[in-house]
């Protein structure tokens, strides 16, 4: 006798309700009645459904605008006014935390502070900051990403290993936040978070395959497949700085080997650089302020940092056949011709067939994009489970 497989009614209920979120999250604002033509659900269901997620806070009526027959039809609308999300990025120098509407567009009140010396005090900061934005009156804020670099293991929800912020390792600052916060909150590795910045609001729109190579403090990289993240058994794929690109005499990394990717080919070598010419420390956000300004001649360095960066555009080209490969990195504000530079070193460092299919683009997104795309994914999967 064969068994037979139900689903529960409170599932189809789910479901329904995340069939309608995805349609007002790509098409937009839109009346009950358009809901339902573009999602083959009936009124009923869309009714019902509707009702659910504006008591949730994840949707809000906008301004009602007339039919052709003269009566009203309130459109639906992500909350962007009632309801907020926050995202946290946290990097070596400093930490961001922003708002934004549940369409994720980004409100006007950015906080800036400092990296702190220590967990607590990094804790501290952000909570501090966090309550700062949260505050703002009549809206509800419904959850909070946060954008950590370095290897996170998403089974334990914590940092394993981050070289430039090292106070993160062993520690879980989505948990800890969601304590002192009282909202729901979620931790995504940083090239993760671009990936996501770029798939939902930068030139990734529509792509459900995609790679990103992300060039800052160190190098990271994101793989979208199949409108998924690769993620590995457990989050720790995606990590290219960590090949060794120097074989002989290279320097130490943060992560304890010699010669790694990242020692060459990010904003922190060319900092290494810098600081060797200029005989005094200089963190990275000061190189790119002195290189903009002539104050120090960096051009051989570039080439060199840019001649890496193209050793990791090709090995990602060549083990992944990407269609397209997005780079994300701080060092092309400095010299805008460092990307065709790039394009044309990793052409020569490519297998012709596959470098002849992938367009290399540079990325718009950024990490409190990231962050902030990561909440809002999370909050539409606890709606209900995207069926694969």
């Amino acid at each position: 006798m064969s068994a037979i497989t139900t689903i529960r009614p409170a599932l189809v209920g789910k479901l329904n309700e995340r069939q309608v979120l995805r349609v007002i999250q790509s098409r937009g604002s839109l009346s009950r009645a358009e809901v339902a033509r573009e999602s083959g659900l009936s009124a009923p269901t869309v009714s019902k459904a509707v009702a659910s997620l504006l008591k949730a806070g994840l949707l809000e009526e906008a301004d009602a605008t007339e039919l052709a027959r003269g009566r009203p039809a309130p459109k639906l609308r992500l909350a962007t006014t009632s309801a907020q999300v926050l995202g946290v990025s946290i990097d070596v120098g400093h930490c961001e935390v922003v708002s934004a509407g549940l369409d994720g567009s980004l409100h006007d009140d950015t906080l800036t502070i400092p990296t702190p010396a220590t967990y607590p005090e990094l804790l501290r900061a952000l909570e501090v900051a966090a309550k700062t934005v949260m505050a703002r009156s009549g809206i509800t804020t419904l959850g909070l990403g946060v954008s950590l670099p370095g290897l996170v293991d998403y089974r334990k929800g914590c940092g394993v290993l981050s070289p430039n912020v090292p106070i993160t390792n062993g520690r879980a600052p989505a948990t800890d936040l969601a304590e002192l916060l009282g909202v729901e909150c979620t931790l995504l590795q940083e090239s993760h978070a671009l990936c996501l910045a770029e798939r939902h609001y930068g030139l990734a729109r529509g792509m459900d395959d995609f790679a990103l190579l992300d060039v800052g403090a160190g190098v990271g990289l994101g793989i979208m497949s199949g409108g998924r993240l690769l993620k590995g058994r457990s989050g720790l794929a995606g990590e290219i700085g960590h090949f060794t690109a120097v074989s002989e005499g290279g320097r130490r990394c943060g992560c304890g080997n010699l010669g790694c990717l990242e020692t060459v080919a990010s904003d922190s070598a060319l900092a290494w650089h810098a600081s060797a010419k200029l005989g005094r420390a200089v963190d990275v956000d000061e190189v790119i302020e002195l290189a903009k300004a002539g104050a120090v001649d960096l051009r051989a360095e570039l080439r060199e940092v840019a001649g890496y960066v193209a050793v990791g555009v090709a090995a990602v080209i060549n083990l992944f056949n990407p269609a397209t490969v997005f780079i994300h990195t701080p060092l092309f504000e400095i010299d805008p011709a460092l990307f065709d530079l790039v394009v044309s070193k990793a052409a020569e460092r490519s297998l012709p067939p596959s470098f002849a299919e992938c367009t290399i683009v540079r990325a718009k997104g950024s990490k409190r994009q990231g962050a902030v795309a990561g909440i809002i994914q999370h909050l539409t999967d606890s709606v209900a489970p995207e069926l694969v």
